[in-house]
């Protein structure tokens, strides 16, 4: 046991050498190159610009907005819950209950017969 004492002690001696002296040979690092990074108002300035609107990314951008607006009936707590049924039939019960949902809902679902517009958020959960 005195001998695998004496060894590891040496060893341990070894390392501690070592490392004082790499701190003795300086920084890491001195060894690698420093490179300094582009300030970001440089980097803004050489994106190009983005292309005017045009009329169809007026329409997806009314579009969005509808689709916006009928989500945040189907998420109204207020007016019942919505699955299992049509957005236009949600908002008739809530007319039938006194609930005053927006008549704004009312004219966007009977003016798009598209699924997207017609079916709540939850359309594709299993009741």
């Amino acid at each position: 046991m005195g001998r695998t004492h004496l060894i590891f002690s040496a060893f341990i001696v070894q390392i501690l050498r070592s490392v004082t002296m790499t701190t003795k040979h300086g920084l890491i690092t001195d060894s690698f190159k420093v490179v300094k990074k582009a300030k970001r108002g440089a980097r803004k300035a050489k994106r190009p610009l983005s292309p005017p609107p045009t009329q169809e990314s007026g329409a997806a951008t009314l579009q969005e907005e509808e689709l916006r607006t009928l989500r945040h009936f189907d998420l109204d707590w207020r007016f019942g819950p919505c699955t299992g049924i049509s957005r236009l039939h949600r908002w008739q019960r809530a007319e039938l209950h006194g609930l005053d949902p927006p008549e704004e809902i009312r004219e966007l679902l009977q003016t798009h017969t598209d699924p997207e517009y017609s079916l709540s958020l939850w359309r594709d959960y299993p009741l």
